[in-house]
């Protein structure tokens, strides 16, 4: 009876009062479905400012436009970056429950910072008439701009717990060990990109509205809200949810491995003297836990080290000189199994640098065009909304027609490989960038044949010839997206899946970085050739936006065949590539 007992509980799991997790009764898609439900609310809250901050600041905080954009690139990026820390916090300290819970509270604290900000004038720079001479504007300065950044960066502190634990969260609700909970895992990355999508798309148009014409103080009052709401609809999750136990610091392994592996190299020039043949210490015999165990055997041999990097079995001695340097196999092999995806992730950096193109030029190339629908004029600034209804149309679709047609043709259970999935993002940006430039050539034609190069009319063609690089965009984005996160969750080592989660946000920071780089690196050596650079000055005619357009699609392709050297030479943890 007390064997049955046992083996109805999941190992390495428990649940929200840290009791073991039991079968049947603890994960499965119900649980998981709190938190697609939770990401729906925690992205509105996010983006419904994030995505219009510019404004704000420059209207309101009087920054110029240039120390607007810069904030929120820093904001952005920072929230974003953060996510790692978040996803090393749920490995090694809390659990992913529980530092959801703490981030939403941080992100509350934020917000409600910044709306009671936005709500009392006293609290902000005197209004001025930007156009009148005689009231100059007063940039923010002091404790008003302390409060302002204290706000901003608790909601980039919270939401960076919320990215590193909310995915991970949901994943480890599926039994890995079955066919059945691999596909349910696949079908949870879908659809936590399709509700992201969802939050994007009630954040950039409803939310968008009220602050324009409602005002800021309602913009942020709503994402307070929202955060606020996302709490009990996560805790009613509580009495499903399986959480993994934290395995302690993942860093301090992998600096314990390598430097074994450094030390024990300089230290031994006899090859023989690394044990490559020893027999296994009992930690070592238990790579896993024991309901992922049928999994992973074939992962990581428990007797000796795998053939790869074999730099770092020298890491592994039957009797070290210093004892913090004694490594097992089992740390040795996940050592490897982290190194190994790192060359995939700098792979997608350059695609996320294509997306921060686009969201920002792209903008300003329809506001020099026609944006009238029929009688309806849409603001510029609206234009996100494409790529967002694009991943949302493209999601179910994705989940519900190209993977069951794809799983027919191969007959594999994945039907299309997670770097198949990157693979085909990163091509789709890498069309995305061609149309782009030509998009921007047949601007450029229409402005020269209307005489109106050097005016700031309209010129006569439809803004939705931008909407087409966002097609391209929107599906390279989604493709490239869950392919990364599931990649990443399900390559790495169990003891840090929330860390590696988490570089699929690192990749979109440092793709924003990057792309800010990039012009500037782009403008100093166009200037240093001719009088003005390709991408400066105030009329938009004036830039050779369509050679830059060229050059990100030179690069991006250059980055394609980098790509493949190292997913050619991948090979899947698992048995098969699940």
């Amino acid at each position: 009876m007390e064997e049955a007992h046992q083996s109805n509980k999941w190992e390495g799991y428990v649940d929200w009062r840290n009791r073991p997790a039991m079968r049947g009764r603890h994960g499965g898609m119900l649980a998981a479905s709190f938190v697609l439900a939770v990401e729906i609310l925690e992205n509105l809250a996010f983006l419904a400012n994030a995505s219009n901050l510019v404004l704000y600041l420059s209207k309101f905080m009087h920054y110029s436009l240039s120390s607007s954009a810069n904030i929120v690139t820093s904001f952005m990026g920072t929230a974003f970056l953060l996510a790692l820390l978040g996803g090393f916090l749920a490995d090694a300290f809390f659990t992913t429950y529980r530092l959801y819970l703490t981030s939403a509270a941080i992100e509350f604290m934020g917000l409600l910072t910044l709306t009671v900000q936005a709500h009392i004038p006293s609290l902000k720079p005197p209004t001025c008439a930007l156009a009148s001479t005689e009231i100059p504007c007063q940039k923010v300065g002091g404790q008003k701009a302390a409060l302002l950044f204290t706000g901003l960066y608790l909601v980039a502190l919270g939401v960076g717990g919320i990215k590193g634990s909310l995915p991970p969260h949901g994943a480890e609700q599926f039994d890995e060990t079955t066919p059945q909970g691999r596909k349910q895992r696949s079908s949870f990355f879908n659809y936590y990109v399709f509700c992201l999508s969802c939050g994007a798309l009630i954040a950039v148009t409803f939310v968008v509205w009220i602050e324009d014409n409602k005002g800021w103080q309602w913009g942020f009052g709503i994402a307070t809200a929202t955060i606020l709401i996302s709490i009990p609809v996560f805790l009613l999750g509580s009495p499903i949810y399986r959480t993994k136990i934290p395995a302690g610091s993942p860093i301090t392994t992998m600096f314990e491995v390598l430097a074994a592996a450094i030390y024990n190299n300089c230290k031994s020039k006899n090859p023989s003297k690394a044990v490559m043949g020893m027999e296994a210490s009992p930690s070592d015999r238990t790579e896993t836990s024991e309901g992922e165990e049928s999994n992973t055997k074939a992962m990581v041999p428990s007797r000796t080290p795998t053939e790869d990097l074999k730099f770092l079995n020298k890491a592994i001695k039957r009797k070290p000189v210093k004892p913090m340097l004694d490594c097992t196999v089992k740390q040795v092999e996940e050592v490897k199994e982290v190194l190994k995806i790192l060359p995939i992730f700098t792979c997608t950096i350059m695609l996320n640098c294509c997306l921060a193109q686009l969201s920002t030029f792209s903008v300003q190339q329809a506001a020099t065009m026609n944006t009238k629908i029929g009688s309806l004029k849409v603001p510029p600034a609206s234009l996100p909304i494409f790529p967002v209804i694009f991943m949302v149309i493209l999601a179910p679709t994705y989940n519900h027609v190209i993977i069951p047609f794809a799983r027919k043709v191969t007959k594999t259970e994945i039907g299309i490989t997670h770097l198949q999935r990157i693979g085909t993002g990163l091509v789709l940006s890498i069309i995305a960038m061609a149309v782009a430039a030509l998009v921007e050539t047949k601007r450029k034609k229409v402005a020269v044949e209307s005489g109106l190069l050097n005016s700031a009319d309209s010129l006569p063609i439809t803004f939705l010839w931008i909407a087409l690089q966002y097609l391209f965009l929107g599906s390279a984005d989604l493709f490239s997206l869950v392919g990364m996160m599931e990649f990443f969750f399900t390559e790495a080592p169990t003891s840090m899946r929330s860390l590696a989660t988490s570089l699929s946000w690192a990749s979109l920071a440092m793709g924003y970085y990057f792309s800010s780089v990039l012009i500037s690196i782009v403008n100093n050596v166009t200037s240093s050739f001719r009088l003005t650079p390709w991408l400066s000055g105030s009329n938009l005619n004036h830039y050779h936006l369509e050679r830059f357009y060229w050059l990100m699609c030179l690069l991006s392709s250059l980055n394609f065949f980098h790509y493949l050297f190292w997913a050619n030479r991948y090979k899947y943890r698992t048995t098969s590539p699940c």
